[in-house]
C-alpha cells in the first residue's frame, strides 16, 4: 500500500509545501507549491489550500514542517512573522497522525545528506574528517545556525539561535558601524548585520557617513532591501552598494570562522540562506575567506575546515522531507 506524507519549509516571507508518497520502498514527489505568507493570516489557511490541491489522493499519514523560528515543546512562533504554529493543533485540525515541527536550520542541516555535488560551491576544500562536527549558517530574512553531530551511526541536527549572538567588529569601520547600530537598537546581534535587513543597515550607514555618498543621489530603502542593494551592486555597479556587500562578506566570513572554531567543524562549514548564492562571485573574490582565516594564532587551523556555499534553495525542504519520511516509517 502506498503511504503519503507532507513536508514544508515555512520561512519569514514564503512557504513551500510538498506532498510525497512511498511506493515499493521508493519516495515519489506528488505536488510542490509555493506561497507568499503575507497573503494569508495563518499557516492553517495555507495548509488547507494545499490539501485542497491534493484532493483525490490519500490523506497524509505524517508531516514535518521546517519553521523559521525556535521550536519549543512542538510549538513555534516565527521570528519574523506573527504566526504561532502547534504540531498537535495541526494533527487534530487536519487529521494527520504524526506531525513534527523543526527549526528551519535544523532542517537545512538534515538536508545536507541529500545534496548532490551540483548543489554546493566550494570556497575551501580543507581537510574533511569523517563523522566530524558540521555547522550550517545562512543569512536571509534572518540569520540561522544549526550544528550537526555524529551519534550512533548518523548525523543529528542541533538547532540554535546563534544569529542573535553579539556582533563582533573586526575593523575601525565596523566599530563605527556597531556604534551607529547600538545607538539605534541597543543590543546589536549578528542578525542586525547578516540578513536582508542587515545589508540594508550597512548600506544606510555608508550612505550617511561615506564621502562617496556626497556625490550620489540618496536612495530611500525599506527595512529589508537586501535584494535591491544586491541588484544595485551587481547590475548597476552602485559604489555604496558594492562597498556594502563587501563589508557584508567580511562580517559573514569572520562570523563563519567563529562558528568553525566553536565547534571544530572538520566535517564542514555550510553557508545556506537566500543571500549567499546571489553574491557567490563576490564571496569567491577573497574577502569572505580572508576574514574566515583571520583568527590570529589559529589562522593556520582555519585553512583545514571545508567551506561550502549551498546553492540549492530547497535544502530546508529536503531536510523536512527526510524527517517526514522517518516519521512515517516510525509509525509502521
Amino acid at each position: 500500500m502506498n503511504k503519503q506524507f507532507v513536508c514544508g519549509d515555512i520561512g519569514g516571507t514564503k512557504t513551500i509545501l510538498q506532498s510525497a508518497e512511498i511506493s515499493n520502498g521508493k519516495v515519489r514527489t506528488l505536488l510542490t507549491h509555493r506561497y507568499d505568507n503575507h497573503d494569508f493570516a495563518t499557516f492553517s489557511e495555507i495548509f488547507q489550500d494545499f490539501l485542497n490541491r491534493t484532493r483525490g489522493t490519500d490523506l497524509p499519514l505524517a508531516a514535518c514542517f521546517a519553521v523559521a523560528g525556535p521550536v519549543v515543546t512542538q510549538q513555534a512562533k516565527l521570528t519574523n512573522l506573527p504566526w504561532q504554529i502547534n504540531s498537535s493543533t495541526i494533527s487534530t485540525e487536519f487529521s494527520i497522525p504524526a506531525v513534527k515541527l523543526i527549526n528551519d536550520f535544523e532542517a537545512a542541516a538534515l538536508g545536507i545528506e541529500s545534496l548532490s555535488p551540483d548543489d554546493v560551491a566550494i570556497l575551501q576544500t580543507g581537510k574533511s574528517l569523517a563523522h566530524s562536527m558540521r555547522v550550517v549558517l545562512g543569512a536571509g530574512t534572518g540569520m540561522g545556525v544549526a550544528w550537526l553531530t555524529w551519534h550512533e551511526g548518523r548525523y543529528f541536527a542541533v538547532p540554535t539561535e546563534a544569529g542573535h549572538m553579539d556582533f563582533a567588529p573586526t575593523s575601525t569601520l565596523q566599530i563605527q558601524l556597531l556604534e551607529a547600530l547600538h545607538n539605534k537598537f541597543g543590543h546589536v546581534s549578528v542578525e542586525r548585520l547578516l540578513s536582508g535587513s542587515g545589508l540594508t543597515n550597512i548600506f544606510k550607514f555608508l550612505q550617511m557617513n561615506s564621502a562617496t555618498a556626497s556625490n550620489l543621489a540618496p536612495i530611500h530603502l525599506e527595512e529589508d532591501s537586501g535584494a535591491t542593494i544586491t541588484a544595485l551592486a551587481l547590475t548597476h555597479q552602485h559604489p555604496i552598494a558594492i562597498k556594502s556587500i563587501n563589508i557584508f562578506a567580511d562580517i559573514y566570513g569572520a562570523y563563519a570562522g567563529n562558528l568553525a572554531l566553536t565547534g571544530l567543524t572538520r566535517g564542514g562549514v555550510y553557508i545556506a540562506g537566500g543571500i549567499a548564492p546571489r553574491i557567490l562571485n563576490i564571496l569567491k573574490l577573497g574577502g569572505f575567506m580572508r576574514a574566515f582565516h583571520a583568527k590570529g594564532r589559529f589562522s593556520e587551523l582555519m585553512h583545514e575546515f571545508p567551506v561550502y556555499i549551498i546553492t540549492n534553495p530547497e535544502v530546508s525542504l529536503l531536510g523536512a522531507k527526510q524527517e517526514a519520511h522517518h516519521l512515517l516509517n516510525s509509525q509502521s
